[in-house]
C-alpha cells in the first residue's frame, strides 16, 4: 500500500512539474513572439505618433515634458534613496513620454536571429537581410548571446553609457562612473590614463570596424567586444577576427582597421541591429529611405548604445556626450587637443535632431546626464 501511495505522489509531482514547464516555456515564448513577430515594419515608422492625440509630435512623444514624476510613478518610487537602483525606472519614463516604447528587446543577437521579424527584412545597418551565413559562422564560434551570469543574475542593473567629449575633462567623474554596474564605452576611447575623469571599468565596448581600437596594449582586460554592424563587410570582419584569419585592408573599408582583438570568442557579441532601427526611425526622426543607409539616417554609436540602454537596464546615465558649437575652442575629445571648430557637417549623421532627441530624455528624466552637455 504504501508504495503505491508513493507512486501516486510522485506521478502527482511529475505532473505538476510539467505543467510548471509548460506554463514558463509558454510564457517566455510569448515574451519573445512579443518582440520578436513583426511582419509589417516597413511603413510603420511614418504613422508612428499620429493616432496619439495633438498632445504628441509626430514621431509619438509627449510635447510638453518636464521633470516632474507621475504620481503613480512617484508612489512606486519613493522610497528609493539616491543610489539604489529602481527596477524598470527608465523604461517606465521613456513609456511615459513615449507611449509605443515596448521594453523587450535583446540586446545581442542569439541563435534565433532569423526569426527576428523586426530586422530581418532590412539590409544592414537596420538589420541582418543577406547576412544569415557570416552571422552564424560568428554564433557557432562565440556560443554565448548574454551578458556575464553574473550581470544577467542582477535583479536591477543600472548602466551608464560614457561618451568621447571633451565635456568629460576635469571633471573628475572616474569613481562615479566605476560605480555602475554595466559601464558601456565606444570605440576606441582610451581608459588608461585618463581614469580620473573617465573611470577604470568597462564592461562593454561597442564599435565597428574602423572604430576599433587598433593597439592590442589599450585593450582592458574584462570586457566584451561588442559589433554594432553598420554594412556587410563588418559582419565579415568579425568573422575574420573570431575565427582569427587574416583581415584584408581592401575589404570596403573606409579607414585602417584592427587586425587583431585581444578576446576570445567567448568574449565576442553582435549588437541587436534593431537599436540602430529604433534609434533612426522611431526615436530621431531620420530618413527612412526604404530602409537603406543614406544620407543623414545613420545614428551615432552613442544614441545606438542608449537605445539599447533603455530596453536592458533599469537607469540609464550618460557622461561625455554633447557638442557646444558656440566653444569653437573647447576640446572636442576628452583624450586629444582637436578643438571643437574642426567639426564639420556629417554625411551620415544628423547631429541636430539627435540632440533635440536626447534633451527629451534628459528633461523628461528618463536618462540621467552626469556632464550637462546635453
Amino acid at each position: 500500500m504504501g508504495v503505491l501511495v508513493f507512486m501516486r505522489n510522485l506521478l502527482l509531482a511529475l505532473c505538476l512539474f510539467l505543467v510548471l514547464g509548460f506554463l514558463y516555456y509558454s510564457a517566455w515564448k510569448l515574451h519573445l513572439l512579443r518582440w520578436e513577430d513583426s511582419h509589417s515594419m516597413l511603413h510603420a515608422f511614418d504613422s508612428v505618433g499620429h493616432s496619439l492625440g495633438p498632445e504628441y509630435d509626430r514621431l509619438g512623444f509627449l510635447l510638453k515634458l518636464d521633470s516632474k514624476l507621475s504620481a503613480e510613478l512617484a508612489t512606486k518610487y519613493a522610497n528609493f534613496s539616491e543610489g539604489i537602483c529602481k527596477p524598470g525606472y527608465a523604461s517606465a519614463m521613456m513609456a511615459a513620454i513615449f507611449p509605443k516604447f515596448s521594453r523587450p528587446a535583446p540586446m545581442f543577437l542569439d541563435d534565433s536571429f532569423r526569426k527576428w521579424g523586426k530586422i530581418r527584412e532590412y539590409l544592414p545597418p537596420f538589420g541582418i537581410k543577406g547576412q544569415d551565413n557570416l552571422i552564424k559562422a560568428i554564433l557557432s564560434a562565440t556560443k554565448e548571446y548574454r551578458l556575464t551570469p553574473a550581470l544577467d543574475s542582477l535583479n536591477c542593473r543600472r548602466c551608464i553609457i560614457v561618451g568621447n567629449g571633451g565635456v568629460l575633462a576635469n571633471k573628475s567623474l572616474g569613481s562615479k562612473i566605476d560605480e555602475y554596474e554595466i559601464v558601456v564605452r565606444l570605440n576606441s576611447a582610451p581608459v588608461k590614463g585618463f581614469e580620473k575623469d573617465v573611470g577604470s571599468k568597462t564592461t562593454l565596448r561597442i564599435t565597428y570596424p574602423e572604430g576599433a581600437i587598433q593597439k592590442l596594449e589599450q585593450y582592458e582586460k574584462d570586457s566584451l567586444f561588442v559589433l554594432a554592424g553598420f554594412k556587410w563587410q563588418d559582419f565579415k570582419w568579425l568573422k575574420y577576427i573570431v575565427y582569427k584569419e587574416k583581415v584584408s585592408a581592401s575589404d570596403g573599408f573606409w579607414k585602417s582597421v584592427a587586425t587583431r582583438v585581444p578576446r576570445e570568442p567567448n568574449e565576442i557579441r553582435i549588437l541587436n541591429p534593431y537599436f540602430i532601427q529604433e534609434a533612426a526611425f522611431s526615436f530621431i526622426g531620420l530618413p527612412f529611405n526604404n530602409g537603406l543607409m543614406g544620407r543623414g539616417n545613420i545614428p551615432t554609436l552613442g544614441s545606438v548604445a542608449i537605445t539599447m540602454a533603455l530596453h536592458n537596464c533599469d537607469e540609464v546615465a550618460v557622461a561625455g556626450f554633447g557638442y557646444d558649437m558656440n566653444l569653437p575652442n573647447a576640446p572636442l575629445h576628452y583624450y586629444e587637443t582637436i578643438k571643437m571648430a574642426a567639426i564639420k557637417e556629417s554625411w551620415t549623421h544628423n547631429i541636430q535632431k539627435e540632440k533635440e532627441f536626447l534633451r527629451k530624455l534628459v528633461k523628461a528624466r528618463v536618462i540621467n546626464d552626469l556632464t550637462s552637455g546635453i
